[in-house]
């Protein structure tokens, strides 16, 4: 989730019923940078022409944190009506839009977020107007491994009763161009007796937010030229002139190009994820141990 907020990544958590991917979730706004006076200026507007400021309020300071019910319709999460009005992705503008129980969205739902996801805005067009609405968001997805959520649990206690078919189809929910936006895929794994009962000394959300708001200032004075603030925001175009590979971390690439059938996507989201590592290690290229790492947290394991 570090990751994830210093570079602006996408997370996709996987994971049994209780290993705390929702507590995750909700965490990752504490981890965030602050909005700047700009920032807040545009969420405030966005929820004014939404009718959801109070006549009394002042400008919107905290990161937006949505997370709508599965059984949202494609209209109240991309935006909609007679005359449009913005959706959930857009009232998530500079904050995060969390999506529970990410297969049990409809299909045509899931299918509308692709444009956001890679444009950062949706157009909306409809009989009375044409509207652009700002969408430029961290999407944070989780959902069980299979419908009843134990599939591949090695706790001896909990048996997976899905069927092959019904696993199937629970799994092909989410379509291939979906997933390929979303930077981290990981596996969530539930705590033990041990690890629940005996805390280890951990660090607070100032503490990680410290490092964020670093890592992002490193972001902020590689990419001034192109006027982007975070690695996700960076194109094709930005990865070769900006993110350095050494040597070894160029040949791993190309082995793993080949043996996991990346898309040219992948490709470049993964380079991203690792730029991001390396800036958190505040590294002036990416090396193996940065890439290897970015490569890891694209393939849901643990």
């Amino acid at each position: 989730m570090e990751i994830a907020a210093a570079g602006g990544h996408n997370v996709l958590m996987v994971g049994a019923p209780g290993a705390g991917k929702t507590m995750l979730a909700r965490r990752l706004p504490t981890i965030l940078p602050k909005m700047s006076e700009a920032e807040q200026l545009e969420v405030s507007k966005i929820y004014s022409v939404a009718g959801l400021m109070a006549k009394q309020q002042g400008l919107i300071t905290d990161r937006p944190f949505c997370s709508p019910h599965h059984t949202i319709s494609q209209n109240a999460l991309i935006g909609g009506g007679r005359v449009p009005k913005p959706g959930q992705v857009t009232l998530s503008h500079n904050g995060v839009l969390f999506l529970d129980e990410f297969p049990e969205f409809s299909r045509s739902a899931l299918e509308v977020l692709r444009q956001p996801l890679e444009d950062g805005f949706v157009n909306i067009s409809r009989v009375q107007a044409s509207l652009s609405f700002p969408a430029n968001f961290i999407l944070v997805a989780a959902q069980n491994p299979c419908p009843c959520g134990y599939f591949q649990e090695e706790d001896g206690v909990h048996e997976c009763r899905c069927s092959q078919g019904e696993l199937e189809r629970y799994q092909k929910k989410i379509s291939g161009p979906l997933l390929d936006r979303i930077d981290l895929q990981i596996h969530v794994p539930r705590l033990n007796y041990q690890e629940l009962k005996y805390k280890r000394a951990s660090e607070t959300s100032a503490t990680i937010r410290d490092r964020v708001i670093a890592a992002r200032q490193i972001q902020v004075e590689r990419l001034k030229r192109e006027q982007l603030y975070c690695n996700s925001a960076m194109g094709h175009r930005e990865i070769v002139k900006y993110c350095r590979l050494t040597m070894q971390a160029e040949k791993l690439l190309e082995k793993f190009f080949a043996s996991l059938g990346l898309s040219a996507r992948s490709h470049d989201r993964i380079i991203k994820v690792a730029q991001t590592i390396a800036d958190l290690a505040k590294s002036d290229c990416i090396d193996t141990a940065h890439l290897a790492e970015a490569i890891q947290l694209r393939t849901r394991e643990g």
